[in-house]
Order: C-alpha cells, then structure tokens, then sequence
C-alpha cells in the first residue's frame, strides 16, 4: 500500500517526534494532517521510566493535547505479558518509582526487595538507578528467578548525546551473571498488534515510525506492517546494513515525512 493510503501510524516518541523538552518542526501540523485524512496515531515508546500522565503532561507543554488512548508503551506490554504467562507472580522491580506504580496499579504483586517468594526480576529504563538495585539484580538473578525486561534500546537520546537504557543495564547485568532476559517491548510485535486490535486498522493500513532500526523498524517488520526510518534521533543510515534491517522509507525527519504527505493531497 502506498504511503498517501496509510490511515493507522504508530509513533515512536523519543528522538522521533522530540528530543528531551525540544519539539521537532512540523509534528503539530503532520499530527493535524492524520486527523485530516480520517487516520489515527498512537504513540508506542518503550520508555518506561514515566507513566502515560507524564507523557500526556510532556507534550502538552509542547502545545499537543492527547488522551491515555492515545498511547501504548512497554509497560502495557510488561503487564499483558506478565497477567498471560505469570498470574500472580511476584515481580522484583527494576526501574523508576512512575514504572513501579503502573505496575502495581494493574494488580501485579511487586516489590523492590530481593525476598525469598520473588518470582520475577522486571527491569526497565531506570533514570533512578543505584548501585543497591544492580545487586539485588544480581541476587536474584543467581537465584534463578525468570528475567523479562521492558525493552533492548541501547541508549536513550538527549540534547548532549545518549544515556544508557535498558538494554545497556541488562547487558551490563548480562556480563555478571551469564543470564539472558527476555525482552518485551519494541521489537517484539506484541504493542503493534495490540495497536491493530484497538483501533481495528488492518496491517496494510497501518505504518510504524521511529529513529532506531533494532526496536521501531523491527516491530514493523515483525508485525508485517510498513515502517519508516527517521534520522531524527539514535540511527544513521549506515545502521542499516550493520543491522541489515531494512525500513520501508526513510526520511530525515517528521517535517520531511509531512511534506511528502502534504504532496499526496
């Protein structure tokens, strides 16, 4: 299907539609021209270092007003994952206050103590992170407990540069232990399906865009959906051939994705 015939966009946020509180050009008027056209976006991150109300609070400053349906992230991902294949297990976690609430809003059995009766160790984006948590990590994780974790992103892109995710943490916990997680967000194809569900689009109608070719365009690909590669945030297009995955379209950023757009009309 052709992109002037997309009605469904899934929409990484960090480095593709913002960088830390700097709104890229032409994300108002690209949102306004989905609307326009009958479609929808929802935004998907694996961020889960804040919850949908900091989001929504987020880009409110930035002049864009959004609602808790229009958002999907890891932390969605995590509680379907864990509600499917571990009912009432009890979840070590590894991450902010905001991603512990979450959890435990949605009735998982959480704590932030290595006892005895932990059954999983959760890690996610951690922008709270100590030293006292790696250890805990460490003790479960030599214990045997299961390991999921929100997300593979090896950095998170900021006005100076990156900092590490939760991909970066799990490798560094990885080295200690000899264990592996199991990831869970982007690119698995679970928030893209389930994004496909709630809004009732079909695959060729729905296009998943973000600046990492590993978790965005890769859940496209996984979910048999088109993608779109922008140069906003952590990629280059020398990344495609180190990853040999292989977006759709590329544009350089949301501005240059509506422009073409606006050519089509």
């Amino acid at each position: 299907m052709a992109l002037a015939d997309k009605r469904l966009f899934l929409l990484d946020m960090d480095g593709t539609l913002y960088l830390d509180d700097r709104l890229f050009d032409k994300v108002p008027e690209f949102l306004s021209h989905v609307r326009r056209i009958g479609g929808r976006y929802l935004f998907l991150t694996n961020n889960s270092s804040r919850g949908v109300e900091g989001y929504m609070e987020k880009l409110s400053r930035m002049g864009i007003p959004t609602a808790p349906e229009d958002y999907l992230t890891s932390v969605d991902a995590a509680i379907d994952h864990l509600r499917r294949f571990h009912a009432g297990k009890k979840c070590y976690v590894f991450g902010t206050r905001a991603f512990y609430g979450q959890l435990q809003t949605a009735g998982i059995p959480v704590t932030d103590r290595p006892e005895d009766d932990v059954d999983i160790l959760l890690c996610g984006f951690d922008r709270e992170l100590t030293f006292r948590k790696l250890e805990d990590a460490c003790i479960l994780l030599n214990r045997g407990v299961t390991w999921l974790a929100t997300n593979p992103d090896w950095v998170c892109p900021t006005w100076y540069g990156s900092v590490p995710d939760c991909g970066s943490v799990c490798r560094m916990l990885t080295t200690a232990t000899g264990r592996k997680p199991l990831f869970l967000g982007k690119p698995q194809p679970a928030m893209a399906e389930l994004a496909l569900r709630r809004t009732g689009f079909s695959p060729e109608q729905a296009v998943m865009i973000g600046d990492r070719l590993y978790t965005d365009v890769a859940c496209g690909i996984n979910a048999g959906i088109d993608s779109i590669f922008v140069l906003s945030g952590e990629g280059t297009e020398a990344d495609i051939a180190q990853y040999d995955i292989h977006p759709t379209w590329i544009f350089s950023d949301i501005a240059a994705l509506y422009r073409q757009l606006e050519e089509t009309l």
